[in-house]
């Protein structure tokens, strides 16, 4: 039982790395291609919800607006936990600012942050996504 355990992480994990990976690299259909049709993206930020989307064109639209923001971006899995129905991944983040955005911060600024990501998977697609920063 817990050697089928393992190797349904294993799984989760490679989907989990091609989905950073397609993000790191801004290429939304690869993205895409890891979502079920039904996925739910939420972001939260200093513990609120800032952002939603519901289904695969809902996702494509801000991941599409969100890509123009920066002219850099990668995301560092630095750690896995694993749950019921969930993975969590602990993510360090840093971006570069591509256009300069209404808080005050500037174009060529550089974002680090720490913070979370959970996944849960169905039919060995993404079909939710939340970042917690």
């Amino acid at each position: 039982m817990e050697r089928s355990s393992i190797m349904i992480n294993d799984k989760a994990k490679e989907i989990i790395e091609s989905y950073i990976k397609a993000y790191n690299s801004f290429d939304t259909e690869s993205m895409l291609k890891l979502l079920h049709q039904e996925v739910v993206f939420k972001n939260f930020a200093n513990g609120e919800l800032n952002s939603e989307t519901k289904g695969i064109n809902e996702f494509r639209e801000l991941a599409e607006k969100s890509a123009q923001l920066f002219s850099s971006r990668c995301q560092t899995v630095t750690n896995y936990g694993y749950y019921e129905d969930r993975i969590e991944a602990w993510i360090n983040y840093e971006a570069v600012l591509a256009h300069d955005l209404p808080n005050g911060l500037k174009v060529g600024d550089k974002l680090q942050l720490k913070g979370r990501s959970v996944f849960s998977i169905s039919e060995d697609k993404l079909i939710l996504i939340e970042d917690y920063s």
